[in-house]
């Protein structure tokens, strides 16, 4: 639960890893003779740690080069089963989390996602409770006005990628344009590591012609397949036999609406070498 509280707020498992471990070392250090309620108590300590570093990361953020994506996480195939925590960890929500103000953040994830209660909420962020109240009613006024229409099950988004898949591997423009919506906006985050666009791609047709001219430019054997990653079936893309990239999709009307292609190699390490997570 922590991690996946700590990964909510900041899109990189390597630093809610890090927030974890300063959590412990705060942990191991307290006289629990004296907490009333431990869960309480950790995910105060683990929230105010995420908020400080979540401050530092925006600085990192405005000198990033291209479009910052959240980092993909491999996680069990059962996340998905629950509707609510995948949507929480998807890559369309959690890039709407990142137009949250830090506390706006903490307060959305402890109580949208994990149900805390506003006390506990309040003695995490150092605010009053009707603080937090107002806070929360604003985050979530926020957030439902960006956040996909509708709930799209686990099966819809492995059939639109399997469609994806392959217009993709036949080259066929037709194909792809069928499956995609024609406001269809791809982000590609390669941080300056590997080439990616510098800017959303914006359109169907646009999209369709970026990916189709991107692998024919490509001479090395390439292979895409399905995973599962932030709760939703992905792409994980290999080329000559190493992992290149995963994408993601956001999914409205049985047509792609969003496509989050991560290139950049900091942010694929625990897709390639974990094991998938069972969140919360």
């Amino acid at each position: 639960m922590l991690f996946t509280v700590a990964y909510e707020m900041l899109g990189s498992a390597a630093d809610a890893e890090d927030v974890l471990q300063e959590t412990w070392m705060r942990w191991v250090e307290v006289d629990l003779a004296e907490v009333r309620d431990q869960r309480a108590y950790l995910v105060r300590i683990t929230t105010r740690q995420a908020l400080n570093r979540l401050r530092t990361m925006s600085r990192r953020k405005e000198a990033y080069v291209g479009p910052w994506l959240p980092e993909p996480l491999l996680t069990a195939p059962d996340v998905a089963l629950d509707a609510e925590l995948a949507e929480s960890v998807s890559m369309a929500l959690m890039l709407v989390l990142e137009t949250l103000s830090p506390t706006e953040r903490a307060v959305f994830v402890l109580r949208e996602v994990f149900d805390v209660g506003y006390d506990e909420i309040a003695a995490a962020v150092d605010k009053t409770p009707a603080a937090v109240r107002q806070i929360a009613h604003r985050a979530r006024k926020h957030v439902d006005a960006r956040r996909p229409r509708e709930v799209v099950t686990a099966g819809e988004t492995r059939a639109a990628l399997e469609s994806f898949q392959r217009a993709l591997a036949t080259g066929d423009l037709q194909s792809l344009l069928d499956v995609l919506a024609p406001e269809v906006v791809l982000l590609s985050d390669g941080g300056g590591i590997k080439q990616a666009a510098r800017r959303p791609v914006v359109g169907a047709d646009k999209v369709a012609r970026f990916m189709i001219g991107g692998i024919g430019k490509n001479k090395i054997p390439l292979a895409v397949g399905l995973t599962v990653v932030n709760g939703s079936p992905a792409l994980v893309v290999h080329l000559d036999g190493e992992l290149d990239g995963i994408m993601a999709i956001r999914l409205e009307g049985a047509r792609i609406t969003g496509l989050y292609f991560v290139r950049n190699p900091e942010k694929l390490t625990r897709v390639e070498s974990e094991t998938p997570l069972t969140l919360r």
